[in-house]
């Protein structure tokens, strides 16, 4: 159980059950909407699916949730934007004003801190043990979401932040050969320099958050699982020669992408990669789900690889949802968590959505080629968590990094004065 608040990945990290991949089965859940305090006939969802393969998992999900509970409505409280960020101002200011939807979406991990320390969301290992979730979920898994004895949210499923995409007709077209991923960092700019020569952008970017995103791809790559992971526990220092090394190599990144990108969201510049106008993307693997609706195939259409470095790592992040204090459906709330943890429920979600499910006792036969290698990283690989998606930082921490990238890609710092705004936030921020 881990008792401070920063929920790492360690270095080396894997999930105790093995792989994801198991024998299916009945699904694992308790009486979910019996709770004894009411308010079971509708729950307000509260998340920043509303678009692109998320909406899919959430309508997904929404279908298993009618099935499970048929005497629940369920409302769609959506907000779209900006990987969350939206949705997670309008949430903070619902929450201050006392007006807290019945559960809401939030990473797993250190983003949760700031909700745990206002006394927004409340503990729901019981519901863990209602659900028999120790069991069903990999002990690594359990233990990044215990806090000082509590669980404050339950996992709908895994994703991996740290995959390249590359459009197969670009890299090709380029001379780029596509049956070998490239072997180090190193070698990945390279081949952007290579792309760049050609005269196709090389590396397809977005708005900050997704910058953020290839930010910490970076520096998982180039510093190792160790050395990354201690950058949030205070045994890794931001002004270190090492982090200089890979800020460098971001910026390197950075000079490869395309000139719109502040005006983008990840779907628009995964839709690069997809038309074949970018070679590379550097993004989660909800991607995956974009490429599939548009009838692409793994390897003959396009490629997927983590992004290399020092070891082959798993960037860890995790949607979950929680147990508002105040909810004004509880029992509501509790159904909507007994179908996000079941099997069924997980199943239906990460098919749609492009993820793995949390759950280890989930059949994944039916899940795509690029799904299985996730199963296999996952189980295999040392596991980093996410910057950009709350596994690794509270939502202070990242927005001071956000704030510090934005500066520092638009060019208002350069890359002293952006290391320094890193460490500042660091200091800031640890605890």
């Amino acid at each position: 159980m881990i008792k401070r608040r920063y929920v790492l990945a360690l270095p080396g990290a894997v999930a105790a059950a093995g792989t994801l991949a198991a024998c299916g089965g009945d699904d694992n859940g308790g009486s979910g909407g019996s709770g004894g305090g009411g308010g079971g006939d509708s729950v307000e969802v509260f998340t920043w699916w509303a678009q692109g393969s998320e909406k899919a998992g959430l309508d997904a999900l929404v279908e298993v949730f009618n099935e499970q509970h048929p005497d629940v409505e369920f409302v769609n409280g959506a907000v779209a934007g900006g990987a969350g960020s939206a949705a997670k101002d309008m949430l903070q200011s619902r929450l201050q004003a006392g007006d807290p939807p019945d559960t809401f979406q939030a990473h797993a991990g250190a983003e949760l801190n700031d909700y745990i320390d206002a006394g927004q969301i409340t503990d729901v290992a019981n519901l863990f043990d209602e659900f028999g979730l120790r069991d069903a979920f990999p002990d690594s898994l359990v233990e990044r979401l215990t806090v000082d004895d509590a669980i404050y949210s339950i996992p709908s499923n895994i994703h991996r932040s740290n995959v390249v995409w590359g459009s197969t007709k670009a890299l090709t077209d380029a001379g780029i050969d596509t049956a070998t991923p490239p072997a180090s960092l190193d070698e990945f700019l390279e081949q952007l320099e290579t792309l760049k020569s050609a005269g196709v952008t090389a590396l397809s970017v977005g708005t900050t958050w997704t910058q953020v995103n290839l930010l910490e791809a970076v520096l998982m790559a180039e510093l190792g699982a160790e050395v990354y992971s201690g950058l949030f526990d205070g045994s890794t220092g931001w002004d270190t020669p090492e982090v200089t090394a890979g800020l460098q190599k971001f910026e390197q990144m950075m000079s490869y992408t395309n000139t719109d990108r502040d005006g983008l969201d990840w779907p628009d510049a995964t839709q690069q990669i997809i038309d074949g106008t970018a070679a590379y993307n550097v993004m989660g693997d909800w991607a995956v789900a974009a490429f599939e609706q548009a009838e692409q195939a793994l390897g003959d259409d396009f490629v997927a690889f983590e992004l290399p470095g020092k070891e082959k790592i798993f960037g860890f992040l995790a949607d979950s949802f929680t147990l508002p204090e105040g909810a004004p459906h509880p029992d509501g709330a509790k159904a909507w968590l007994e179908t996000i943890a079941s099997t069924d429920g997980q199943l239906a979600f990460n098919l749609a959505k492009g993820s793995i499910p949390a759950r280890t006792d989930v059949d994944t036969a039916e899940f795509s080629e690029y799904a299985q290698t996730a199963v296999t990283s996952f189980a295999e690989d040392a596991i980093c968590s996410s910057i950009a998606h709350g596994a690794a930082t509270s939502v202070a921490w990242l927005n001071a990094i956000a704030d510090a990238t934005s500066q520092f890609t638009t060019g208002a710092t350069d890359l002293a004065g952006y290391q320094e705004a890193l460490k500042a936030a660091a200091d800031a921020n640890q605890g």
